[in-house]
């Protein structure tokens, strides 16, 4: 084995698991950042919507390519080694975006911050794994839902910057800045789990292997039903039902606000039931939540279904990404597959909600989310623990009921 971690007692492994959270809730405060500052970025840049839309584009592009490259990172550097140049790289690429002049500079702006982000997602998800075992219980779910949080408060911070007229080139660069000391100090407590001497590199660029596909399927379901519940539920409000624009966005700040708790109190749930239970009642959680919005037609029943919706996809992608790196001998490549999937569901989401409203309606468009919901259901066996033979992986990877540890 190579240098790594040895002390690892109940002090260093709560050390690190603080470690983690705070990497996840910095990870997620970029996209905050970011987020709020678009229409300053769009008016610097002088784009129209569709220019806009088109450079929107590139996040998800460069995380889905740069994506496989990570396993041969970590392989090359280490995990930790690994996570805090790619999680130092994602933060410091926050200052990009503003500094485009235009449409071409911002899509190559936003095509470095995307492939950032998404090794950076790699790395943090492949540690979370790790220190998730080492503990013997889950702590995927809540480390998503920190991330939830870290982009709540970079949301919050951009808001204000917002309302005071700030120019966004100096709040984004003081904001990565700050971004990357944390980072950096919190990297410091991370595992730094050790490596097999003479182990055969991953390639260069790792397509996802197949171990991963069925995994990858059932998070696309859960991204695509995220996507459309944030994109779409206050258009789906305002249009379908005719609300006034403040309940409209209620719902989404509702829908967001439903995932990042469930999210945080998910690990419990997980411990108690498996991950194959869990993702099926939170299956038919958000199948009850697409009917109610479908077929309700009322204010108070879609704001209802988009709740469930929220509820029931929320520890999904945490599984998915705790399954697939306990599926194969490539954990980072296994993770990245899979990620690379939902990154794509993520890009496609959007823009197909929108083109099925276009052909039929908004209705039918939700009528497929609902089905995709249900999909998670049938597809929830992949996530189920490793065959018998082979190494158990703990409580996190089980079907069946598990003793939730102090």
């Amino acid at each position: 084995m190579t240098n790594g971690d040895t002390d690892l007692g109940p002090a260093r492994l709560r050390r690190a698991r603080l470690a983690i959270a705070a990497v996840f809730c910095v990870h997620g405060a970029v996209t905050g950042s970011f987020a709020t500052r678009i229409p300053w970025i769009q008016d610097h840049a002088g784009l129209g919507a569709g220019a806009l839309g088109l450079a929107l584009a590139f996040p998800a592009l460069g995380a889905a390519l740069a994506m496989p490259l990570a396993g041969r990172v970590n392989h090359r550097f280490g995990s930790r080694t690994a996570l805090r140049g790619l999680l130092a790289l994602w933060t410091l690429s926050l200052a990009l975006p503003s500094l485009a002049p235009g449409l071409p500079a911002l899509c190559c702006a936003l095509f470095v911050y995307g492939a950032a982000s998404g090794m950076a997602d790699v790395a943090m998800n492949a540690l979370g794994v790790e220190t998730e075992d080492r503990l013997g219980r889950s702590i995927m779910s809540s480390l998503h839902g920190m991330w939830s949080v870290g982009a709540l408060i970079g949301s919050a911070a951009g808001t204000v910057a917002a309302h005071a007229g700030a120019d966004a080139r100096p709040h984004h660069l003081v904001a990565a800045l700050a971004l990357t000391a944390a980072g950096l100090c919190a990297v410091r407590g991370v595992l730094d789990p050790p490596g097999e001497v003479g182990a055969e590199a991953p390639p260069r660029f790792a397509l996802p292997p197949r171990s991963a596909l069925l995994i990858g399927a059932v998070g696309f379901c859960a991204v695509f039903a995220e996507g459309a519940g944030l994109d779409w539920s206050a258009v789906y409000l305002r249009g379908v039902l005719h609300t006034d624009a403040g309940l409209a966005a209620a719902c989404t700040t509702a829908f967001a606000l439903t995932m990042a708790l469930a999210r945080l109190a998910g690990d419990r749930v997980v411990d108690r039931f498996g991950p194959v239970r869990t993702v099926r009642a939170g299956g038919l959680l958000a199948t009850a939540g697409g009917l109610s919005v479908v077929a309700l037609r009322h204010p108070a029943g879609a704001l209802t279904g988009f709740a469930l919706i929220g509820l029931g996809i929320a520890v999904v992608v945490p599984l998915a990404f705790a399954a697939a790196a306990r599926s194969g001998p490539a954990p980072a490549q296994a993770l990245a597959g899979v990620a690379t999937i939902t990154y794509t569901s993520g890009l496609i989401a959007p823009s197909a909600i929108g083109a099925v409203a276009d052909a039929t309606s908004l209705v039918v468009s939700f009528a497929l989310v609902t089905l995709l919901a249900f999909a998670l259901v049938a597809g929830a066996a992949v996530l189920r623990r490793r065959p018998a033979g082979e190494e158990d992986d703990g409580p996190a990877n089980r079907d069946e009921p598990a003793a939730i540890r102090p």
